[in-house]
């Protein structure tokens, strides 16, 4: 995607009102009301795909767990190789964020 396309204030008051949310819940509140089900069910999966292409998972396998289209698991490993590292950013963060909460519950 070309971010320049992207930018606007429309899409940054969106990404602002993202970053305002602190809990799961309210992220299901918010999205709920923003998205259709299968929007969000779209964006979970591409993540989800991201996450198993980065651990080295087969399409195939991929397909099987995930329910994604090759087409879907295609853009999303091109994304990966090369785009602007948003999945990368993310799946690294959060495991970084499992990794501390492991380590803080074995205090």
């Amino acid at each position: 995607m070309q971010l320049n396309k992207l930018r606007q204030k429309e899409v940054n008051n969106l990404f602002a009102a993202i970053l305002t949310l602190e809990t799961i819940e309210e992220c299901y509140r918010f999205f709920d009301d923003l998205c259709t089900v299968g929007e969000i069910k779209s964006l979970a999966q591409r993540l989800e795909v991201a996450r198993m292409l980065k651990a080295g998972y087969t399409y195939n396998r991929i397909e099987a767990d995930t329910g994604a289209s090759t087409a879907t698991i295609s853009r999303v490993k091109r994304c990966l190789h090369y785009g602007t590292d948003g999945y990368s950013l993310a799946l690294d963060r959060l495991e970084a964020n499992k990794h501390q909460q492991e380590q803080t519950e074995k205090k």
